[in-house]
């Protein structure tokens, strides 16, 4: 499954282009290949492929499509260690983790492999002069611009419950981590599905991400990345009024209170932030505690953190790499930027022994951080936590709230009248109570609201997204 050159993958074939840029492994510096610099004209290509495709596809029995991607998740399964080392290499996520997420990606094409079989239209008892009813029809062609942190992951999120509904797919990868899916694609041709159903386009974001948000032969578009990005596409969509669903950026809360288990919820706020170095929109990167445990909770994290190892992701440490130099950059920028708070521990870029050239950053705690600061407000991307006090729940509530993000909240209490009274009032799309699950299962509706999107993955809510509903009104 390694490859020197990583091209697109059209109506079956590899298509490649004469431009092509470097795929750097993070943890290293040094190249890991070349990758096909695909352009607008074989955006053009995949589309129309993939309109040809889809007029079949549409017509293919729910249990057919649902044989193949359940085939497809064996053979997922089936190739596990080497798609994980390759998403640890592309990406620098620890090797253990980079197993996780092939786990996860064949339990998307099974899940909804398995879902299609039961999803239906209703009928709607009007009158009994009328036969009503209704049909849910996929869109068409769909095109799905997917983010560097979960490469495997979000291939399968956005394009199997696309395909189980008769969709046919055109998939931009990020610039940075293309391999996987490139390598999945192959693995669905190998599991029975037409060519032409599922193509990959490889390139950079600002040329063939751009042409297939902006193709008016895309009839749904997904873009999983920043907001900045995710603003852009919307835009583009919406100049040929095209649906497209945005899951953007996080800076989502835990919410301890001083009746919590701090141990676990310091241990489990120290794991989530170190899960893909921090580079994960759902991380819970601020830690809101009461005034009374906040001493105790601040301490308890910063020992955690004092434990972790760091190294390339290959070798499976606890904290693996940031995806790039430049993403490293970043992070350091926000944190040499904090004016209010003290760094309890971290804040410097790591340098594990005999790797000079690799985007390591240490685990960071800073405490006692003005909440209007940009970094409590902005999105890092990196292994960084803040943390504040405060008095009461109508302040924990409002700290929760005081960003421009509307994703993931966590609250830590053993009274259950406040756990439901609470995640009531936090804005977001998911809330978690004494646990935390950064985007939580395969069954779980995901997404947000405000700079954080809009729409929903996940669960059988995704069906809903990739098709339309048509109602059908009969004469008796």
């Amino acid at each position: 499954m390694k490859q020197t050159i990583a091209a697109s993958l059209i109506d079956g074939r590899t298509v490649g282009t004469s431009e092509v840029y470097e795929n750097i492994d993070p943890s290293t510096g040094r190249s890991l290949g070349n990758v096909s610099r695909a352009g607008a004209e074989q955006v053009d290509e995949a589309v129309a492929t993939a309109r040809t495709a889809q007029r079949s596809w549409r017509t293919t029995t729910p249990e057919h499509r649902a044989d193949l991607l359940c085939r497809l998740a064996d053979l997922v399964d089936a190739q596990a260690e080497e798609l994980a080392r390759l998403e640890s290499e592309d990406s620098g996520k620890p090797l253990s983790q980079a197993r996780n997420d092939a786990r996860v990606c064949a339990r998307y094409f099974r899940f909804y492999g398995r879902a299609i079989d039961s999803y239906y239209g209703l009928s709607i008892p009007l009158r009994p002069d009328l036969h009503v009813y209704t049909r849910r029809e996929p869109h068409g062609v769909t095109g799905h611009i997917i983010a560097w942190n979960y490469p495997l992951q979000l291939f399968a999120r956005r394009v199997a419950p696309a395909l189980a509904t008769g969709n046919s797919a055109v998939v931009k990868p990020a610039d940075e981590t293309p391999r996987t899916a490139l390598a999945v694609a192959r693995l669905a041709i190998e599991a029975g599905l037409p060519p032409g159903v599922l193509n990959v386009v490889t390139g950079l974001g600002s040329e063939a991400g751009a042409a297939l948000a902006s193709h008016p032969g895309i009839d749904h578009l997904g873009f999983v990345g920043s907001t900045r990005v995710g603003s852009l596409v919307a835009a583009a969509a919406a100049e040929r009024v095209a649906p497209v669903t945005l899951e953007l950026g996080g800076k989502s809360a835990h919410v301890v209170f001083a009746d919590a288990d701090v141990e676990k919820a310091a241990r489990t706020a120290a794991q989530a932030i170190l899960q893909n170095a921090g580079q994960t929109c759902s991380a819970g990167s601020r830690v809101l505690v009461h005034e009374s445990v906040h001493a105790e909770v601040v301490e308890r994290i910063a020992a955690h953190f004092a434990k972790v190892t760091i190294g390339p992701g290959t070798t499976d440490p606890d904290l693996g790499p940031l995806v790039s130099r430049k993403q490293q950059e970043r992070v350091r920028g926000y944190v040499e930027g904090v004016d209010s708070g003290e760094i309890v521990f971290g804040g410097t870029v790591a340098a594990p022994a005999g790797i000079a050239e690799g985007a390591f950053f240490t685990p960071t705690l800073i405490d006692g951080v003005d909440p209007a600061a940009p970094i409590a407000q902005e999105e890092v991307f990196g292994p960084v936590l803040t943390t504040m006090p405060f008095a009461t729940e109508e302040e924990a509530v409002a700290l929760a709230n005081g960003t421009d993000y509307a994703l993931l909240g966590a609250v830590w209490t053993t009274d259950l009248s406040r756990a439901h009274r609470v995640a009531a009032e936090i804005e977001a799309g998911q809330v978690y109570v004494n646990t935390y699950g950064a985007g939580g299962g395969v069954e779980l509706p995901f997404g947000g609201s405000r700079k954080s999107g809009y729409g929903r993955e996940k669960g059988v809510e995704a069906l809903d997204s990739c098709t339309a509903t048509k109602t059908v009104v009969v004469q008796l």
